[in-house]
C-alpha cells in the first residue's frame, strides 16, 4: 500500500501563487505518472495537470494550461504543483493522484489518492 500526502495549500489573493506538494510514502511512485485533480463545492471533480514517470511528458487542463506547471522528484517521491496568476475560480480541493496509465485526464485512471488539501483564492 502507498499514501499520498498533499501541502501547500492555504488562502492566498488574486494573483497570486502557491506551491502544493505531494510527499508519496510506503511505496515507491516513480513507475507511475502522477497528477493532480481539484473538486470545488457543487461542482465536478476536474482534470488540472499530469506529469509521466520519467517528468518528460505532462498534461494539462484547460484551467491550468499557462497558469500551472507540474513537476516531480522520483528521488524524493513528490510531486509538485506550482499555482501563478490564481482566480478567485480556482478555489477547491486539491487532490493528488497516482496512476499506471499515461498522462490521463480520467480520474478512475488513477489508483492512488491524496486527501486532498484546501486551496482558497480570495477577490
Amino acid at each position: 500500500q502507498g499514501q499520498l500526502v498533499e501541502s501547500g495549500g492555504g488562502l492566498v489573493q488574486a494573483g497570486g501563487s502557491l506551491r502544493l506538494s505531494c510527499a508519496a510514502s510506503g511505496r515507491t511512485f516513480a513507475r507511475y505518472t502522477k497528477g493532480w485533480f481539484r473538486q470545488a463545492p457543487g461542482k465536478e471533480r476536474e482534470f488540472v495537470a499530469a506529469v509521466s514517470r520519467n517528468g518528460i511528458s505532462s498534461n494539462y487542463g484547460d484551467s491550468a494550461k499557462g497558469r500551472f506547471t507540474i513537476s516531480r522528484d522520483n528521488a524524493k517521491n513528490t510531486v509538485y504543483l506550482q499555482m501563478n496568476s490564481l482566480k478567485p475560480e480556482d478555489t477547491a480541493v486539491y487532490y493528488c493522484v497516482a496512476g499506471s496509465s499515461y498522462v490521463n485526464v480520467v480520474d478512475a485512471d488513477y489508483s492512488y489518492w491524496g486527501q486532498g488539501t484546501q486551496v482558497t483564492v480570495s477577490s
